[in-house]
């Protein structure tokens, strides 16, 4: 009983700050309508002059689907497009805010967005580690701080649970939900967002998560959620309720007197009927009022598709509303601070990447199939191909032939082998939002964390295992260094593949694009790297292609280091390799050999660099 006390109060002393009042005025929101080829189309109005004020509480922003609330809740949250917010402002406790709000606040999204390889401690964990400072927090106060969280948000029974992918079974519905909002509760946040987080769930867990927000507001914390249509439980929690209806506000007050305006106006709730369903059946058209209040209405309500936001602008409650508004707008002039300032981790970035990393490499321990199946498909193809081509005799022409043959296929292995690298960031690019966006880590952290702790023993250690299978295999040249030649060059074709595909997957959103797109830069370098189709005679024009093909370079290398110093027979003539190497143009110096490798070195770090420049450029608003 002594603990339980202990970490109640440590918890209280988590919450202890008491919530901001968040106020906006005049709200109109557009969007650009896109067409085919991304044309562009007319602006839509999403939100149109909507107001109000929001003050620490329950604040529930309800509405039917497509009625404006969760654009109204991301424009308050600073989750849109600014350059979508033609009027308006909104201000956090008489202050203009901008990015950093969304930083200082915290955002629980519909769709619960965490490592479903983590267990719910070890999700909990990571957000603490990135975004409380170390100067200020040890690990031990964070660590107290996530037990506290678990114990708070009741989450000790799957305490240790993963959260669950498509192919591992993890946690239930409400336990995601509740350890995505501890994951945001982490900073003991003043102001929390919410979208619909009830989405998805039974009645009776939406329940326990409406409770638990219901319970964090007590505690003095603002909080602003959108709803859909709650049971009367939950309803009757909302200290102040918006109800949004075609980009308006149709109505804004306490929750418990939404339905004596209503009644006013003339509608009639029906007995035992929940007046959440009344609300929205009233805004959809399907309720009608048993009288007519002519007084009430807006003398042109007839030329509106929305008489209920008419009517709500004439009330008394919209006209006080808009007064306060006016006065704090006023002192806003006079004080003329603003917090528009760069938004600053709470963490380094060395610190960062440590935890990031450490998150990735556990990540790709406990996804079998694409770890130790990357291993597994390679040594099966090393096997294959040393079976195909074991112990290639050097007697001519089958010795030039098979060599070309088998360095062909490899190549094409080494290329196509890594075309798992583009699910890379389409996989995690929600969480790569999210995460970016909420603060957790730097851009350039998070990409390089896919490269040091995903590249390296994922894509090089399976290339070198390999490479000392089929090299022997196949009774290549013996000697030791030509060995270590022959996998630098495996691996450095695979890296210019892993690079284009790092590059694509940062590019586009889908696997059905980035399958098209990958496919064919990959086929282009084949067809036009020299040995399918001689450029110079059939294809002049296009023989510049040659010098951006992996193929051309990985094969010019592996020829140069089989070929060279080898001795081939033809009946009793002594055939020196140099002579293929002639033949087909390849300078066979050490100076070719190592320009080779810096090509195809160039082509990897310019994919990489591009690669980043992609991750950049997400679309992170919503």
């Amino acid at each position: 009983m002594s603990t339980e006390k202990h970490i109640n109060c440590d918890v209280e002393d988590y919450f202890q700050e008491r919530g901001p009042t968040v106020t906006f005025s005049n709200l109109h929101y557009c969007v650009q309508e896109t067409r085919f080829c991304r044309k562009r189309g007319p602006e839509k109005s999403i939100l149109k002059d909507v107001s109000g004020i929001m003050r620490p509480g329950m604040n529930a922003i309800m509405g039917a689907t497509g009625s404006g609330k969760t654009s109204l809740l991301d424009v308050i949250a600073g989750r849109k497009n600014p350059a979508g917010l033609k009027e308006g402002k909104v201000l956090v406790d008489g202050k203009v805010v901008t990015s950093e709000l969304r930083l200082s606040s915290a955002y629980v999204v519909q769709d619960d967005i965490m490592m479903g390889t983590l267990t719910v401690r070890e999700n909990l964990l990571f957000s603490a580690n990135l975004r409380l400072s170390p100067k200020s927090h040890s690990s031990a106060d964070k660590t107290s701080r996530v037990d506290a969280i678990i114990q708070d948000l009741s989450l000790t029974d799957c305490a240790n649970t993963k959260i669950g992918t498509e192919f591992l079974r993890g946690v239930s519905g409400g336990e995601r939900k509740r350890c995505s909002i501890g994951m945001e509760l982490i900073t003991s946040p003043s102001l929390l967002f919410l979208d619909e987080p009830t989405t998805g769930l039974d009645s009776n867990t939406a329940n326990c998560i409406i409770g638990l927000l219901h319970k964090l507001s007590r505690r003095g914390k603002t909080v602003i959620f959108s709803i859909h249509q709650p049971r009367y439980s939950i309803f009757r929690l909302f200290e102040h309720l918006t109800l949004m209806h075609k980009g308006e506000v149709v109505y804004a007050g306490a929750g418990d007197h939404a339905l004596e305006y209503f009644t006013d106006l003339g509608y009639q709730i029906e007995p035992f009927n929940n007046p959440a369903d009344f609300f929205l059946d009233i805004t959809n058209g399907e309720e009608k009022p048993t009288c007519r209040y002519a007084n009430k209405t807006h003398p042109h309500s007839s030329d509106s598709n929305n008489p209920l936001a008419v009517i709500y602008s004439q009330s008394h409650l919209c006209q006080n509303m808009l007064e306060e508004l006016n006065h704090v707008n006023n002192s806003i002039a006079g004080d003329g601070r603003s917090q528009d300032k760069a938004a600053v981790y709470a963490t380094s970035f060395l610190y960062q990447m440590r935890v990031v990393c450490g998150r990735t490499l556990l990540n790709l321990l406990r996804n079998p199939q694409t770890s130790y199946g990357q291993l597994a498909l390679n040594i099966f193809f090393a096997i294959l191909v040393g079976l195909i081509y074991y112990q290639m005799p050097l007697t001519l022409p089958e010795a030039w032939q098979n060599r070309s043959g088998a360095f062909f296929f490899l190549i094409i292995n080494m290329v196509f082998g890594n075309l798992s690298a583009v699910e890379l960031f389409i996989n995690e690019r929600a969480i790569f939002i999210h995460e970016n966006s909420s603060g957790y880590y730097r851009t350039s952290v998070y990409f390089l964390s896919k490269v040091f702790a995903d590249l390296i023993p994922n894509r090089i250690i399976p290339i070198f295992v390999f490479s000392a299978i089929a090299y022997y295999m196949m009774g290549l040249k013996p000697a030791f260094e030509a060995f270590l030649c022959f996998s630098l060059t495996m691996s450095m074709v695979s890296l210019g593949g892993v690079g284009l595909a790092f590059l694509i997957s940062a590019s586009v959103s889908t696997f059905a694009m980035a399958n098209i797109l990958i496919s064919l830069p990959f086929v282009f370098m084949m067809v036009f790297g020299g040995y399918l189709v001689n450029l110079n005679s059939m294809l002049s024009w296009l023989s510049w292609l040659k010098w951006i093909s992996l193929f051309k370079y990985g094969l010019d290398a592996a020829f140069t280091i089989e070929m060279t110093g080898q001795n081939f027979t033809s009946g009793k003539i002594q055939i020196p390799g140099e002579v293929f190497l002639d033949s087909q143009g390849i300078d066979y110096s050490a100076r070719g050999f190592w320009q080779n490798q810096v090509a195809l070195l160039s082509i990897t770090l310019i994919c990489m660099f591009l690669s980043y420049v992609q991750l950049r450029r997400i679309n992170r608003w919503k």
